[in-house]
């Protein structure tokens, strides 16, 4: 029941994550570089605010897949950014999980992991639910170059993810990651500068500091015990907390496509979790 709770906890910060993005980078008053650096230096300061007042002595930059970690969430960070700006939010979030999916099922598989066939039955149902939902009228085909950036970002979050499951101090492993990424999309934005608004820079800060920080080392910390696939199957459901925030905040309509599409996705990922 514990680690249902906190999957529960992790999802909904991944959905309220998801409304910021859209909040700042929709309206056009915060251009993607700079709100990926700025996400990223708020989740570094966050972090490493907690792990420096939580224990003694310093907080290690470096160790075992560090590297992979740093690079797979700064590709995430920037390809996500930059791919929101042009895609439809909907398709855009169907790109995302559906190459999150791709990827963590493939690392399971070649990491030797046991993936029931209820386990795949359940993806497919949540997933087909997803995409009924999410795959807007009148497009056959996503444009190609923000199309690319979200896949780019999906391989990143499922690599980061997948890094992730191997993590001895989740908070501390997550403060390094973003430490060590925020410069690189500072370099990013120096090479690519764009507008910034007040705003913009407060969804920001509270994407990094909250969602995006404090979220992500909840995820690395229940990882371990979720295991590759089931953690795939979980975030099916964020598009759908996501959408859920915006009818109850944003007074976004509610409609029998939403409500058969949810029963589907959450489903098809309570059928994944069965043992048998």
């Amino acid at each position: 029941m514990r680690l249902i709770l906190l999957t529960i906890l992790t999802m909904i910060a991944f959905a309220a994550n998801s409304v910021l993005n859209r909040l700042a980078l929709t309206d056009g008053a915060m251009g993607p570089a700079a709100f990926a650096a700025i996400r990223l230096g708020a989740g570094a300061v966050m972090l490493a605010v907690l792990v420096l007042t939580s224990r003694r002595g310093g907080m290690g930059l470096f160790g075992p897949g560090r590297a992979t970690g740093v690079l797979s969430l700064t590709l995430y960070m920037l390809g996500f950014s930059f791919a929101y700006v042009s895609l439809p939010a909907g398709l855009g979030a169907l790109l995302l999980f559906g190459g999150v999916q791709v990827t963590m099922f493939a690392g399971a598989v070649i990491g030797g992991d046991e993936v029931p066939p209820l386990r795949w039955l359940g993806a497919g149902v949540a997933f087909a639910g997803l995409a009924w939902l999410l795959w807007p009228a009148g497009v056959s085909a996503p444009p190609l170059v923000p199309a690319l950036l979200m896949a780019a970002a999906a391989l990143g979050w499922g690599i980061y993810s997948l890094v992730g499951r191997g993590a001895a101090d989740p908070l501390q492993s997550t403060a390094a990651n973003f430490l060590l990424a925020a410069p690189l999309a500072v370099i990013v934005f120096a090479l690519r500068p764009d507008q910034v608004s007040a705003q913009g820079m407060a969804l920001a800060v509270a994407s990094g500091a909250i969602t995006s920080g404090m979220g992500y080392a909840l995820w690395y910390a229940i990882l371990p015990s979720l295991g590759a696939s089931r953690a795939a199957v979980a975030q099916l459901t964020v598009p759908i907390i996501a959408m859920a925030g915006g009818m109850a905040f944003l007074a976004e309509p509610l409609t029998t496509r939403f409500v058969i599409a949810a029963a589907l996705v959450l489903g098809g990922v309570g059928v994944s979790l069965m043992r048998r």
